[in-house]
Protein backbone atom coordinates (compact mmCIF):
# COMPACT_ATOMS: atom_id res chain seq x y z
CA UNK A 1 0.00 0.00 0.00
CA UNK A 2 1.56 3.74 -0.94
CA UNK A 3 2.55 6.04 1.60
CA UNK A 4 0.73 8.82 2.75
CA UNK A 5 2.54 12.16 2.49
CA UNK A 6 -1.10 14.11 3.98
CA UNK A 7 -0.82 12.47 7.37
CA UNK A 8 -0.45 14.64 10.22
CA UNK A 9 1.70 13.88 13.26
CA UNK A 10 -0.10 14.05 17.05
CA UNK A 11 2.32 16.72 18.32
CA UNK A 12 4.07 19.96 16.54
CA UNK A 13 7.55 19.23 16.22
CA UNK A 14 7.92 23.37 16.64
CA UNK A 15 10.05 23.52 19.67
CA UNK A 16 12.33 20.71 18.76
CA UNK A 17 13.33 23.02 16.28
CA UNK A 18 13.30 25.78 17.99
CA UNK A 19 15.36 24.43 20.58
CA UNK A 20 17.91 22.57 17.61
CA UNK A 21 18.23 26.32 16.69
CA UNK A 22 19.39 27.61 20.06
CA UNK A 23 22.88 27.59 19.77
CA UNK A 24 22.75 30.68 16.91
CA UNK A 25 21.42 33.16 19.23
CA UNK A 26 24.48 31.91 21.96
CA UNK A 27 27.30 32.56 18.98
CA UNK A 28 25.58 35.67 17.67
CA UNK A 29 24.72 37.54 21.41
CA UNK A 30 28.79 36.14 22.74
CA UNK A 31 29.84 38.33 19.36
CA UNK A 32 28.12 41.03 20.12
CA UNK A 33 28.96 41.32 23.24
CA UNK A 34 32.72 40.19 22.45
CA UNK A 35 34.83 41.13 19.06
CA UNK A 36 32.49 43.42 17.34
CA UNK A 37 31.13 45.16 20.36
CA UNK A 38 27.55 46.19 19.57
CA UNK A 39 26.99 47.31 22.51
CA UNK A 40 29.55 49.52 23.90
CA UNK A 41 29.51 51.58 20.25
CA UNK A 42 25.91 52.61 21.27
CA UNK A 43 26.72 53.78 24.59
CA UNK A 44 26.35 57.13 24.15
CA UNK A 45 22.44 56.42 22.64
CA UNK A 46 20.87 56.21 19.15
CA UNK A 47 23.23 55.70 15.95
CA UNK A 48 21.97 55.34 12.22
CA UNK A 49 22.26 52.08 11.26
CA UNK A 50 24.25 52.57 8.31
CA UNK A 51 27.09 54.14 10.68
CA UNK A 52 27.19 51.45 12.77
CA UNK A 53 27.11 48.63 10.14
CA UNK A 54 30.37 50.67 8.67
CA UNK A 55 32.10 50.83 11.75
CA UNK A 56 31.67 47.03 12.17
CA UNK A 57 32.82 46.19 8.56
CA UNK A 58 29.87 44.04 7.86
CA UNK A 59 28.49 43.61 4.60
CA UNK A 60 24.19 43.84 4.56
CA UNK A 61 23.61 40.53 4.61
CA UNK A 62 25.00 39.44 8.39
CA UNK A 63 24.00 43.19 9.59
CA UNK A 64 20.62 42.76 9.29
CA UNK A 65 21.18 38.61 10.33
CA UNK A 66 22.88 40.05 13.52
CA UNK A 67 20.72 43.44 14.53
CA UNK A 68 17.45 40.97 13.58
CA UNK A 69 18.51 38.41 16.12
CA UNK A 70 19.57 41.41 18.69
CA UNK A 71 16.14 42.85 18.34
CA UNK A 72 13.82 39.88 18.92
CA UNK A 73 16.28 39.17 22.07
CA UNK A 74 14.91 42.23 22.98
CA UNK A 75 18.47 44.09 22.97
CA UNK A 76 18.33 46.71 20.02
CA UNK A 77 15.60 48.63 19.32
CA UNK A 78 14.78 50.79 15.89
CA UNK A 79 13.27 54.11 16.43
CA UNK A 80 11.84 53.70 13.27
CA UNK A 81 14.08 56.32 11.54
CA UNK A 82 16.71 53.90 10.35
CA UNK A 83 18.17 54.24 13.88
CA UNK A 84 19.21 51.92 16.37
CA UNK A 85 19.41 51.90 20.41
CA UNK A 86 20.00 49.82 23.37
CA UNK A 87 17.24 48.43 25.01
CA UNK A 88 16.61 49.20 28.66
CA UNK A 89 17.77 45.76 29.49
CA UNK A 90 21.22 45.99 27.31
CA UNK A 91 22.02 49.42 28.64
CA UNK A 92 21.40 48.12 32.18
CA UNK A 93 23.64 44.45 31.91
CA UNK A 94 25.86 44.94 28.73
CA UNK A 95 27.35 48.08 28.58
CA UNK A 96 31.10 47.24 29.35
CA UNK A 97 31.74 48.88 32.63
CA UNK A 98 28.87 49.07 34.33
CA UNK A 99 27.79 48.41 37.35
CA UNK A 100 25.65 45.60 36.50
CA UNK A 101 27.70 44.25 33.24
CA UNK A 102 27.58 40.39 32.37
CA UNK A 103 29.55 40.92 28.86
CA UNK A 104 32.91 39.62 30.35
CA UNK A 105 30.58 36.66 31.66
CA UNK A 106 29.10 36.30 28.39
CA UNK A 107 32.62 36.41 26.90
CA UNK A 108 33.53 33.80 28.18
CA UNK A 109 32.13 31.96 25.83
CA UNK A 110 34.54 33.96 22.59
CA UNK A 111 37.00 31.35 22.06
CA UNK A 112 34.78 28.23 21.58
CA UNK A 113 34.72 26.97 18.29
CA UNK A 114 31.21 27.94 17.43
CA UNK A 115 31.34 31.59 18.49
CA UNK A 116 34.95 32.11 15.90
CA UNK A 117 33.05 30.41 13.59
CA UNK A 118 30.29 32.65 14.14
CA UNK A 119 32.38 35.51 13.63
CA UNK A 120 33.60 34.63 10.35
CA UNK A 121 31.17 34.15 8.95
CA UNK A 122 29.79 37.39 9.50
CA UNK A 123 32.89 39.27 9.15
CA UNK A 124 33.28 37.79 5.62
CA UNK A 125 29.67 37.26 4.67
CA UNK A 126 30.37 33.57 2.95
CA UNK A 127 29.02 30.61 3.96
CA UNK A 128 30.65 27.59 5.50
CA UNK A 129 33.14 25.44 3.46
CA UNK A 130 33.40 28.22 0.53
CA UNK A 131 36.68 29.25 1.21
CA UNK A 132 38.13 25.16 1.27
CA UNK A 133 38.13 22.42 -0.81
CA UNK A 134 34.92 21.12 1.55
CA UNK A 135 32.92 23.15 -0.79
CA UNK A 136 29.19 23.94 0.70
CA UNK A 137 26.25 22.30 1.13
CA UNK A 138 23.55 23.77 -0.74
CA UNK A 139 25.37 26.46 -3.37
CA UNK A 140 25.62 25.56 -6.62
CA UNK A 141 27.88 28.12 -8.32
CA UNK A 142 30.90 28.34 -10.62
CA UNK A 143 33.94 27.55 -8.37
CA UNK A 144 32.27 26.38 -5.06
CA UNK A 145 31.64 22.60 -5.12
CA UNK A 146 27.94 21.73 -3.91
CA UNK A 147 28.01 18.27 -1.51
CA UNK A 148 24.50 18.01 -3.87
CA UNK A 149 26.35 16.86 -6.64
CA UNK A 150 27.99 14.30 -4.72
CA UNK A 151 25.93 10.84 -4.73
CA UNK A 152 26.24 10.15 -1.07
CA UNK A 153 26.46 13.50 0.47
CA UNK A 154 23.34 14.58 -1.60
CA UNK A 155 21.53 11.67 -0.76
CA UNK A 156 21.98 12.01 3.13
CA UNK A 157 21.49 15.82 3.14
CA UNK A 158 18.01 15.30 0.97
CA UNK A 159 16.78 13.09 3.13
CA UNK A 160 18.09 14.85 6.18
CA UNK A 161 15.91 18.22 4.37
CA UNK A 162 13.01 15.99 4.42
CA UNK A 163 12.10 14.94 7.90
CA UNK A 164 11.16 18.59 8.43
CA UNK A 165 9.38 18.45 4.89
CA UNK A 166 7.75 15.43 6.26
CA UNK A 167 5.91 16.85 9.09
CA UNK A 168 4.95 20.68 6.74
CA UNK A 169 3.87 18.87 3.68
CA UNK A 170 -0.08 18.00 4.48
CA UNK A 171 -0.27 21.80 5.77
CA UNK A 172 1.09 22.84 2.58
CA UNK A 173 -0.78 20.76 0.21
CA UNK A 174 -3.87 22.48 2.22
CA UNK A 175 -3.00 25.74 1.82
CA UNK A 176 -2.22 25.88 -1.61
CA UNK A 177 -5.64 25.31 -3.14
CA UNK A 178 -4.93 23.83 -6.23
CA UNK A 179 -8.09 22.38 -7.25
CA UNK A 180 -8.06 24.01 -9.97
CA UNK A 181 -4.06 23.27 -11.29
CA UNK A 182 -2.97 20.79 -13.89
CA UNK A 183 0.55 21.56 -13.73
CA UNK A 184 2.88 22.13 -10.46
CA UNK A 185 6.64 22.71 -11.08
CA UNK A 186 8.66 22.41 -7.86
CA UNK A 187 11.86 23.97 -8.44
CA UNK A 188 14.67 22.88 -6.01
CA UNK A 189 12.30 20.35 -4.75
CA UNK A 190 14.44 17.34 -3.43
CA UNK A 191 12.39 14.52 -2.59
CA UNK A 192 9.23 15.94 -4.08
CA UNK A 193 7.44 15.20 -0.83
CA UNK A 194 5.82 18.67 -1.32
CA UNK A 195 4.48 17.81 -4.57
CA UNK A 196 3.45 14.40 -3.36
CA UNK A 197 1.31 15.39 -0.74
CA UNK A 198 -0.60 17.85 -3.07
CA UNK A 199 -0.36 15.24 -5.90
CA UNK A 200 -2.02 12.69 -3.18
CA UNK A 201 -4.74 16.01 -2.23
CA UNK A 202 -5.68 16.87 -5.78
CA UNK A 203 -6.11 13.69 -7.55
CA UNK A 204 -6.50 15.80 -11.59
CA UNK A 205 -2.77 17.42 -10.58
CA UNK A 206 0.26 16.78 -12.54
CA UNK A 207 3.76 17.77 -10.90
CA UNK A 208 7.45 18.51 -11.83
CA UNK A 209 10.19 18.04 -9.45
CA UNK A 210 12.93 20.25 -11.30
CA UNK A 211 16.35 19.36 -9.71
CA UNK A 212 19.81 18.05 -9.35
CA UNK A 213 20.59 14.47 -10.96
CA UNK A 214 21.59 13.05 -7.74
CA UNK A 215 18.56 14.33 -5.66
CA UNK A 216 16.24 13.28 -8.15
CA UNK A 217 17.14 9.58 -7.62
CA UNK A 218 15.64 9.93 -4.22
CA UNK A 219 12.26 12.05 -5.68
CA UNK A 220 11.88 9.10 -7.47
CA UNK A 221 12.36 6.64 -5.03
CA UNK A 222 9.51 8.78 -3.17
CA UNK A 223 7.19 8.81 -5.99
CA UNK A 224 7.23 5.24 -6.28
CA UNK A 225 6.64 5.13 -2.61
CA UNK A 226 3.82 6.90 -2.45
CA UNK A 227 2.53 5.70 -5.41
CA UNK A 228 2.48 8.77 -7.14
CA UNK A 229 5.38 8.36 -10.12
CA UNK A 230 2.56 8.50 -13.41
CA UNK A 231 1.65 11.82 -12.36
CA UNK A 232 5.08 13.11 -11.11
CA UNK A 233 7.54 14.18 -13.47
CA UNK A 234 11.64 14.39 -12.66
CA UNK A 235 13.41 16.95 -15.07
CA UNK A 236 17.34 17.70 -14.41
CA UNK A 237 18.56 20.80 -14.38
CA UNK A 238 19.84 24.63 -12.92
CA UNK A 239 17.32 26.75 -11.85
CA UNK A 240 19.73 29.70 -12.95
CA UNK A 241 20.75 28.84 -16.25
CA UNK A 242 18.15 26.21 -17.86
CA UNK A 243 14.86 26.81 -19.42
CA UNK A 244 12.36 27.07 -16.41
CA UNK A 245 9.74 24.23 -17.59
CA UNK A 246 6.46 26.25 -17.72
CA UNK A 247 3.60 25.10 -15.62
CA UNK A 248 0.39 27.22 -14.07
CA UNK A 249 1.61 26.81 -10.33
CA UNK A 250 5.43 27.28 -9.28
CA UNK A 251 6.38 26.45 -5.79
CA UNK A 252 9.43 27.86 -4.46
CA UNK A 253 9.83 25.92 -1.31
CA UNK A 254 12.59 26.80 1.24
CA UNK A 255 14.55 27.99 -1.75
CA UNK A 256 14.91 31.62 -1.58
CA UNK A 257 16.18 31.55 1.45
CA UNK A 258 19.39 30.29 0.46
CA UNK A 259 20.57 32.78 -1.79
CA UNK A 260 21.04 36.78 -1.85
CA UNK A 261 18.88 39.46 -2.90
CA UNK A 262 19.70 39.74 -6.25
CA UNK A 263 19.47 36.05 -6.91
CA UNK A 264 16.28 35.93 -5.25
CA UNK A 265 15.08 38.62 -7.57
CA UNK A 266 16.58 36.69 -10.59
CA UNK A 267 15.00 33.90 -9.82
CA UNK A 268 11.35 34.81 -9.51
CA UNK A 269 11.84 36.91 -12.89
CA UNK A 270 12.67 33.72 -14.34
CA UNK A 271 9.92 31.84 -12.78
CA UNK A 272 7.15 34.56 -13.85
CA UNK A 273 8.62 34.30 -17.92
CA UNK A 274 7.70 30.58 -17.85
CA UNK A 275 4.13 30.89 -15.57
CA UNK A 276 1.39 30.50 -17.18
CA UNK A 277 -1.15 33.79 -17.80
CA UNK A 278 -3.53 34.04 -14.22
CA UNK A 279 -0.60 31.34 -13.22
CA UNK A 280 0.55 31.30 -9.35
CA UNK A 281 3.99 31.38 -7.84
CA UNK A 282 3.88 30.29 -4.66
CA UNK A 283 6.86 30.95 -1.75
CA UNK A 284 7.27 28.76 0.97
CA UNK A 285 9.14 29.44 3.76
CA UNK A 286 9.75 31.39 6.89
CA UNK A 287 9.36 34.88 7.32
CA UNK A 288 10.95 37.57 9.83
CA UNK A 289 9.08 40.80 10.74
CA UNK A 290 8.87 43.44 8.29
CA UNK A 291 10.50 45.35 10.81
CA UNK A 292 13.49 42.80 11.20
CA UNK A 293 12.75 42.39 14.83
CA UNK A 294 11.76 39.00 15.06
CA UNK A 295 10.11 36.85 15.67
CA UNK A 296 13.14 35.05 17.85
CA UNK A 297 13.05 31.50 16.09
CA UNK A 298 12.97 32.83 12.43
CA UNK A 299 15.89 35.21 13.46
CA UNK A 300 17.97 32.32 14.80
CA UNK A 301 16.58 30.62 11.72
CA UNK A 302 18.29 33.24 9.93
CA UNK A 303 21.51 33.04 11.38
CA UNK A 304 21.59 29.53 10.56
CA UNK A 305 20.34 29.98 6.99
CA UNK A 306 23.39 32.37 6.69
CA UNK A 307 25.80 30.39 7.82
CA UNK A 308 25.51 27.67 5.36
CA UNK A 309 24.11 29.56 2.17
CA UNK A 310 24.43 32.87 0.90
CA UNK A 311 20.79 33.64 1.80
CA UNK A 312 18.77 34.29 4.93
CA UNK A 313 15.58 34.91 6.37
CA UNK A 314 13.22 37.26 4.23
CA UNK A 315 10.37 39.07 5.24
CA UNK A 316 6.87 38.68 3.91
CA UNK A 317 7.56 42.17 2.57
CA UNK A 318 10.82 41.77 1.06
CA UNK A 319 9.04 38.74 -0.94
CA UNK A 320 6.09 40.75 -1.75
CA UNK A 321 8.20 43.91 -3.47
CA UNK A 322 10.25 41.47 -5.13
CA UNK A 323 7.13 39.89 -6.64
CA UNK A 324 5.30 42.63 -7.31
CA UNK A 325 8.25 43.83 -9.34
CA UNK A 326 7.72 41.07 -11.34
CA UNK A 327 4.20 42.11 -12.30
CA UNK A 328 2.65 39.99 -10.25
CA UNK A 329 -0.31 40.44 -7.64
CA UNK A 330 0.65 39.51 -4.25
CA UNK A 331 -1.41 37.24 -1.92
CA UNK A 332 -1.00 37.53 1.66
CA UNK A 333 1.29 34.63 3.45
CA UNK A 334 -0.93 31.65 4.97
CA UNK A 335 0.82 29.67 8.17
CA UNK A 336 1.77 25.80 7.24
CA UNK A 337 3.58 24.52 10.26
CA UNK A 338 7.37 24.81 12.02
CA UNK A 339 6.99 28.43 11.78
CA UNK A 340 6.67 28.29 7.33
CA UNK A 341 4.30 29.96 5.01
CA UNK A 342 2.93 30.11 2.14
CA UNK A 343 2.88 33.09 -0.11
CA UNK A 344 2.00 33.75 -3.35
CA UNK A 345 1.66 35.89 -6.55
CA UNK A 346 -0.39 36.26 -9.16
CA UNK A 347 -0.04 36.63 -12.92
CA UNK A 348 -2.24 39.05 -14.66
CA UNK A 349 -4.83 37.59 -17.25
Amino acid sequence: MPLSALRTSQIDPTSIFELFRGNYGTELLACAAGPLNVFGRLASGPRAEADLQRELGLADRPTVVLFAALKAMGLLAGNGNNHIDLTPLAREHLLPGGPFDVSDYIGLAAESPGVKEMLKRLTSNRPAGAEDERGAAFIFREGIESAMERQASARHLTLALAGRAKNVAPYLAQQANLEDATTLLDIGGGTGIYSIACLQRYPRLRAIVWDRPEVLKIAGEFARDYGVAERLELVPGDMFTDDVPPADVMLLSNILHDWDVPQCRVLIGRCVTSLATAGRLLIHDVFLNDAHDGPLPVALYSAALFTMTEGRAYSAGEYASWLGEAGLTVQPPRPTLIHCGLLGGVRAR
